[in-house]
Order: C-alpha cells, then sequence, then structure tokens
C-alpha cells in the first residue's frame, strides 16, 4: 500500500525520526509544553513514546514480516499502548513522586536549626546554612531582630519571607542543666 506516493515502511520512519526529533526538543523545551497534573495520560512524554514505539514496531513489522499493512498497524497500535502503559505506570508515576519527595518548600524550613557560616551583622544580611533530608542548603539570613550574629553560631529559623530566613541565636536545651535547677528548687 501506498500513501502519499510513498512505501509503509518509509512512512514508518518517517513517523520514527519526527517522534525521535521531537522528543529530543521535549527535553530541552519540556517546561514550556508542561500540562502539570490536568491530563496524565496525554502528558506530551506518554504521546510521544507512544508514537515513536508505534513506529518503530510498525517499521519492524513491515520488513521483517508478511503481515498486509491494516495487520502491521494494528498490532503497532496495541503493541505500543501496552509499552506506553508499562513506560507510563512503572516508569514515570515513580519518578514524579519520587521528584516531588526530594524537593523542600520554604513553609517547612521555620522551627531548623541552622549554622551561620557568613555573619550576620545588624540591620544586614549573612548566610546560613542548614542540612535537611533534600541536602545542605544554604540561604540568606538576618537577624529576627535585627541583632548581629557571629560565624559558626547556631541560629533558629524563625520565619521566611521573600527568600530571606528570619533567625535568633539558638542555645540548645542542656537536660543535665535544667534536671540540676528542678532539684535545686
Amino acid at each position: 500500500m501506498l500513501i502519499f506516493g510513498l512505501p509503509m515502511e518509509q512512512i514508518y520512519m518517517y513517523v520514527l525520526l519526527a517522534a525521535g526529533a521531537l522528543t529530543v526538543l521535549y527535553v530541552f523545551f519540556g517546561d514550556i509544553a508542561d500540562f502539570g497534573e490536568a491530563l496524565p495520560m496525554f502528558n506530551p512524554t506518554v504521546v510521544l513514546a507512544f508514537i515513536t514505539f508505534g513506529a518503530a514496531i510498525g517499521f519492524l513489522l513491515e520488513t521483517a514480516t508478511q503481515f498486509n499493512e491494516w495487520s502491521v498497524l494494528m498490532i503497532a497500535a496495541a503493541l505500543a499502548a501496552v509499552l506506553d502503559l508499562l513506560l507510563y505506570f512503572f516508569i514515570l508515576l515513580p519518578l514524579s513522586s519520587a521528584e516531588s519527595s526530594i524537593a523542600y518548600s520554604e513553609d517547612s524550613l521555620p522551627g531548623q536549626v541552622a549554622n551561620v557560616i557568613i555573619p550576620i551583622p545588624v540591620d544586614g544580611y549573612g548566610e546560613v546554612v542548614l542540612e535537611t533530608y533534600a541536602g545542605v542548603i544554604s540561604k540568606r539570613a538576618t537577624g529576627y531582630d535585627n541583632e548581629a550574629i557571629g560565624q559558626d553560631q547556631k541560629v533558629l529559623i524563625i520565619e521566611v519571607n521573600d527568600s530571606t530566613l528570619y533567625v535568633q541565636a539558638y542555645e540548645p536545651l542542656d537536660f543535665k542543666k535544667e534536671m540540676k535547677l528542678t532539684r535545686g528548687i
């Protein structure tokens, strides 16, 4: 069968090359075409994978078997759908949930303890570093009450506003000292 004067093998190969090129473009410019969670099954990754799988399988079946064109098209579409579902449920869904679990939000920072790496002057900014489950984070910081805080001091993050941490000097609770004070009373 000829479509636009081309044999089916060439059609499958052209579609495969076009889908491959679009996939490479999507890798570089994918954030522009991100639909979020609105249509997860019509995610460009899923659609491009279906077209690529279908064209590759169709090309292989056309060149390696004696099936007619309609049989090849149906087999290629069915196998592409199965491979696409496997890709979606076993690779893309776990990756999307893992991606969101690694990130941190600024709302999770208040109440954490950090270490000052660049001293915080009065009415000025310094830098603190804190360790979270997402890794080591360094952020701009200023004193909550506009106080100066020296280098290598521990600070408690009170609030976050416009990516600036508002911190106070932190002194960990010494239980032995507290026990002596409470026994003495």
